[in-house]
């Protein structure tokens, strides 16, 4: 899972809102300010059953990380935890 989702800056991450736009997702904000130090993104490429493939993006490490635990959970109550 990306780190992101525990991120104070989730809302604010101009890396994220790239994450966002690859897993084809409403956005937190429209215009992010910070430019987070050294994010580490993993891009898994997955076979799905019907013989498709999905592209996975996950921030896994980044230096401006600041851990607010739920945070991405308090901006978006009852809506799903992105994967």
């Amino acid at each position: 899972m990306c780190i992101c989702v525990n991120c104070l800056w989730v809302d604010r991450c101009q890396t994220y809102h790239s994450v966002e736009r690859q897993h084809e997702v409403t956005h937190l904000t429209a215009t992010p300010d910070i430019v987070p130090i050294d994010p580490l993104i993993n891009i898994s490429i997955l076979e799905k059953a019907n013989g498709s493939t999905e592209v996975e993006w996950d921030v896994r490490a980044c230096k401006s990380f600041r851990k607010d635990q739920g945070r991405w959970m308090r901006l978006c109550p009852g809506q799903e935890i992105p994967k």
